[in-house]
């Protein structure tokens, strides 16, 4: 795949690199691998808008060198200082030594704790503008999605949003346009922002009316990872209504089991919701992925959370999924908590109170089941299940 043939717009070009290995991402699995999105602007002057994760250097400057010479390069944006975007820094500035590097405040800092060094560089804010001739970068400053030193860049004469970690999605794959990919890239954004920009959703929402109120039209949104997007209205209307805490009618059921017991009650209460045509989802944390598993919490009503009792605690795998759950910050969900136990109970109440904690409306009615469920008891699993489809519905 030749740089000049992945083009965003006359003379803008990706030279970002395809990560096929990856499998896990800072605090998610990334079972499709990911992509390092560079961008690169030739004008009267040449701009690299972003570079990529240290080990892949070489990948971006072969792309580079198909359209400039990287010595020619005039200014290197970055938009955010995390090594998976700000790796190959180092490398590129011992070619590119006139080069000028653009960053918001905290970015300065967050590449200068990063490479210990400090380039000849500028510091942007809101509504800044670089001029390189035919073409206006306009800068917007982004804090919290998802660093205190994000930055978006706007080009005014192409109309592209280039977004950095918003709008992004962990996915491996030649090809460059999320038309392109098909509907797997929503699926995959979905995941994205529930783990990763959903903690922020009130800053996304500020964000978002932020941009509409500067009357900028935005034809593309090109983020650092994953696909570019040629119909930006697609992920902005999905990032409103995930970032509001809206929901479907829908409840995610999460469990673990020492012997068994926890399951079986599990399979009942889903069985229970789903006879109320509630749609539901079950994982059981021994064998499911987190980010998978947050992806369906994020657009559910209602979330139920299974575990036995282990010395008077939750069991290990449950405390993990919960201190990752009150990471997240979910908006406007309900919660339910079940479990078993054997001469000693807790997890259940445990798990109630950490839920309320993590601010969940929580229903004050658990179930817990002492040894192995009964045929009376799985029947009381049953109407737990249908109690939890009611709250959905309410």
């Amino acid at each position: 795949m030749k740089s000049t043939e992945v083009m965003l717009a006359e003379d803008v070009h990706w030279v970002g690199a395809i990560d096929w290995d990856l499998r896990f991402c800072g605090s998610y699995n990334t079972p499709h691998g990911t992509t390092y999105n560079a961008y690169l602007v030739v004008g009267d002057k040449i701009v690299l808008v972003d570079t990529v994760k240290t080990g892949f250097e070489r990948e971006m400057l072969e792309r580079i060198k198909e359209i400039v010479n990287p010595v020619e390069i005039d200014y290197v944006i970055c938009n955010h200082s995390e090594i998976d975007h700000s790796g190959a820094m180092p490398t590129l500035m011992e070619i590119a030594k006139h080069a000028k590097v653009i960053a918001s405040r905290a970015g300065k800092t967050g590449l200068h704790r990063h490479y210990g060094t400090d380039w000849n560089s500028s510091i942007v804010k809101t509504g800044d503008e670089l001029s390189i001739g035919s073409r206006s970068l306009m800068f917007i400053e982004a804090p919290m999605l998802h660093w205190p030193d994000n930055l978006f860049v706007y080009l005014k004469e192409d109309r592209i949003l280039m977004s950095n970690d918003a709008f992004g999605q962990h996915i491996a794959t030649r090809q460059r346009f999320e038309d392109e990919v098909g509907p797997a890239i929503m699926d995959e954004a979905k995941k994205y922002f529930a783990v990763i920009v959903s903690p922020y959703s009130s800053l996304v929402q500020k964000k978002i009316i932020e941009l509409e109120g500067m009357k900028i039209r935005i034809d593309a949104i090109a983020p650092a990872h994953g696909a570019i997007w040629r119909d930006p209205a697609k992920i902005f209307e999905a990032y409103k209504r995930w970032s509001s805490g809206e929901s479907d009618l829908k409840v995610t059921v999460v469990f673990d089991t020492m012997w068994g017991s926890t399951g079986r009650m599990a399979r009942e209460i889903a069985r229970g919701i789903g006879s109320e045509d509630v749609e539901v989802k079950v994982f059981n944390l021994r064998n499911s992925d987190l980010s998978e598993i947050m992806k369906e919490i994020l657009d559910s009503r209602v979330i139920v959370v299974g575990s036995p009792t282990l010395n008077r605690d939750i069991y290990p795998t449950v405390g993990g999924f919960l201190a990752f759950l009150r990471g997240i910050r979910l908006q406007k969900k309900k919660a339910a908590a079940f479990g078993s136990y054997g001469w000693g109970g807790g997890a259940t109440q445990i798990m109630t109170e950490e839920l309320k904690r993590t601010g969940f409306d929580v229903l004050e009615d658990s179930l817990t089941v002492q040894y192995v469920p009964t045929d009376d008891e799985l029947k009381k699993c049953f109407e737990f299940g249908k109690t939890i489809a009611g709250s959905a519905k309410a």
